[in-house]
């Protein structure tokens, strides 16, 4: 079969550089101008009347120009800024202009003085770029442009590609009203717009294909590229009003992003998730199997939180589905609303508040204590539990604490040998234990009935732990004093709405779930989980997940880094090497992680070999997932 000779049409500006050149002379001639700002706005303006074919490019070219005041000089300068605002998606691709120089034509309105010197570092010599030419004055000032170039008069880039009569299939990679109208004439056969700089609404709307960067567009035509799957394929999807930076990180790195304010039910979920690669949410979205089994493209979920109870992490181990979360950066903020509550309580804050709020004036000593000096029991001795243990003591309380795991006191921090013991001593008891499905209902009436009479209690942890029928109970016999909880057994998917059995009572602090939730931490959040995410989709690195076998990998280095993740059974890896072996591929690394029902094998392998090699290592049994990052 005979193959088609392409020809790959590129534009300059906004393509492959991230910027207007015009718009850079313009910076540099008008430094010392005062009305500089408004000068390039009006270039800038006049740029895109011309490049959305507003006005002619020739009224477009002679109306800049005129404003621009430059001189032969200044493009030394423009080059050198030029060369380090190329498009990184064409700087990360320079093989490719290497290999296919040939094939590669660079046709633009702009011009071939600061043109020529740039594209030369890319292989593509100076007879393969068509574009204007300026004229000069005998002093070195630029007048003008040769009007007798095609590429200076409306529509140019047409004449010009029918002029250079080229054989096979023409191709025009840019971002303007000139590249997609080549098309339209009939003079190219496809038009990509390339929006990684600039998405213009009518080159978008009459494209044959949108290439978000030069990733995509070698990949559809399945040219050698830099990365093995364009990032703007994998689809990431985050829910639950997750803080906008993580939004950033991930759109920024060149990933697909959709953000929803809020959770969806399973059945929502599992029509969404079906083209979605990597899922971010916080603690109402609920995992269950039923998503994982519809979720056939899904490489990892991001918790945005500290609990990843709402997610079946066995079933996610089991499709090769890797799940991270945030175990500390919303640690401080937890701490910061205990330590705030222990003292409102303390001080019957909240009745004193909602006297006044009812127009009762009443200053009263009467149940109004100071910390200095009281018990605090911390009950889970994690994290969230050692940084109260820290701050309560820097306030002058006297700390105890218990927990299953035998953990190291911090300071004066003094460890109780039972549960009954602490909650016997304790004024204040503060619950921080994990999601654990064995501690549902692990407060309740016994454990009331074992505190100091008038104690207070503090629920930041998770809403099932506590009886909440035994707590109200407790309060309204006033066994204790008060209380403060953040977390509820059943809580709302979105914001409306909600009842609880302790509402209205004395002394007690309902806040709906927002321990966590402060502009700090939830940014902490959105730049660790994000990472995390990148780590792994970007190179494999498996390091903090929550399910899977935690692995550090070097810096992948001019290879093919092969990603298999199997079921943990006999032979596999014997396979893996066989097939490795009878492929005769030249193994640079070998990196192995296996947990009791899933290993995890990287090979990194020379950039040349065998591509029949990775079906082989995907049609290996037991296999669960497998991938090929480069």
């Amino acid at each position: 079969m005979e193959t088609v000779q392409k020809n790959y049409i590129f534009d300059f500006d906004s393509t492959l550089t991230s910027v207007e050149a015009l718009d850079v002379l313009a910076e540099i001639t008008l430094a010392n101008n005062p009305k500089k700002d408004a000068i390039i706005d009006e270039i800038q303006e006049i740029t895109n009347l011309g490049i959305d074919g507003e006005i002619s490019f020739t009224e477009s070219l002679e109306r800049r120009i005129k404003l621009l005041n430059a001189h032969k000089s200044n493009l030394d300068e423009l080059i050198a800024r030029l060369r380090l605002q190329l498009s990184s998606s064409i700087e990360s691709n320079k093989e490719f202009f290497e290999k296919f120089s040939e094939a590669i034509y660079v046709v633009s309105c702009g011009f071939k003085e600061f043109i020529d010197p740039i594209v030369k570092d890319y292989n593509i010599p100076a007879d393969r770029v068509y574009a204007n030419t300026f004229v000069f004055d005998v002093e070195g000032y630029i007048t003008g442009f040769d009007a007798d170039n095609v590429l200076s008069q409306h529509n140019g880039k047409i004449q010009c590609l029918r002029n250079m009569d080229l054989n096979g299939e023409i191709q025009v990679i840019g971002d303007g009203y000139s590249d997609y109208v080549t098309r339209e004439a009939g003079v190219a056969d496809k038009f990509f717009a390339f929006t990684e700089n600039v998405a213009r609404e009518k080159a978008v709307d009459n494209a044959d294909h949108i290439t978000p960067n030069l990733d995509e567009f070698l990949f559809v035509n399945k040219l050698p590229r830099n990365l093995s799957y364009p990032k703007n394929r994998i689809k990431i999807l985050l829910l639950e009003n997750i803080h906008s930076d993580a939004f950033d990180r991930l759109a920024d790195d060149g990933f697909s992003v959709e953000i929803l304010s809020h959770s969806l039910s399973e059945e929502d979920l599992i029509e969404k998730v079906k083209d979605i690669h990597v899922l971010g949410i916080r603690s109402k979205t609920q995992v269950t199997p039923k998503v994982i089994a519809a979720a056939k493209k899904l490489l990892a979920i991001g918790a945005f939180c500290i609990g990843t109870k709402q997610i079946d992490l066995e079933t996610c181990k089991e499709h090769g589905i890797v799940v991270f979360n945030a175990p500390y950066s919303n640690t401080r903020s937890v701490v910061e609303l205990a330590i705030g509550e222990i003292i409102m309580l303390m001080r019957s804050v909240f009745p004193r508040s909602t006297e006044l709020h009812n127009g009762q004036w009443q200053k009263t000593a009467k149940g109004s204590r100071e910390v200095r000096g009281k018990n605090l029991g911390i009950v889970g001795y994690g994290n969230i539990g050692k940084q109260l243990s820290v701050l309560a003591e820097a306030m002058g309380m006297k700390v105890f604490y218990h927990d299953i795991e035998d953990r190291l006191a911090l300071g004066n921090a003094q460890k109780c040998r039972s549960l009954e013991e602490l909650l016997a001593i304790s004024d204040v008891v503060s619950l921080h234990v994990d999601d654990n499905a064995a501690n549902k209902n692990f407060f309740g009436a016994e454990q009331f009935a074992q505190m100091k009479d008038g104690a207070l209690l503090i629920n930041l942890a998770r809403g099932f732990v506590v009886d909440i029928d035994a707590l109200k109970e407790a309060l309204e016999s006033k066994k204790i004093a008060g209380a403060a909880v953040d977390v509820y057994p059943v809580e709302p998917r979105a914001n409306g709405a909600f009842d609880t059995a302790l509402k209205g009572l004395e002394n007690v602090i309902l806040t709906p779930h927002v321990g966590g939730s402060t502009e700090e931490a939830q940014r902490d959040i959105a730049d660790f989980v994000p990472n995390k995410i990148m780590a792994y989709v970007n190179s494999g690195n498996t390091v903090d997940a929550v399910n899977f076998p935690n692995i550090r990998l070097p810096r992948q280095t001019n290879a093919h880094r092969f990603l298999h993740i199997h079921k943990n059974v006999p032979g596999v890896m014997a396979k893996v090497n066989e097939v490795l072996a009878t492929y005769e591929l030249n193994v640079t690394g070998q990196y192995l992680s296996t947990d009791s029902k899933v290993g995890y094998v990287i090979v990194d392998v020379d950039k040349e070999y065998n591509k029949k090699v990775t079906s082989a290592l995907k049609n290996i049994t037991h296999t669960i997932k497998f991938r090929v990052l480069y």
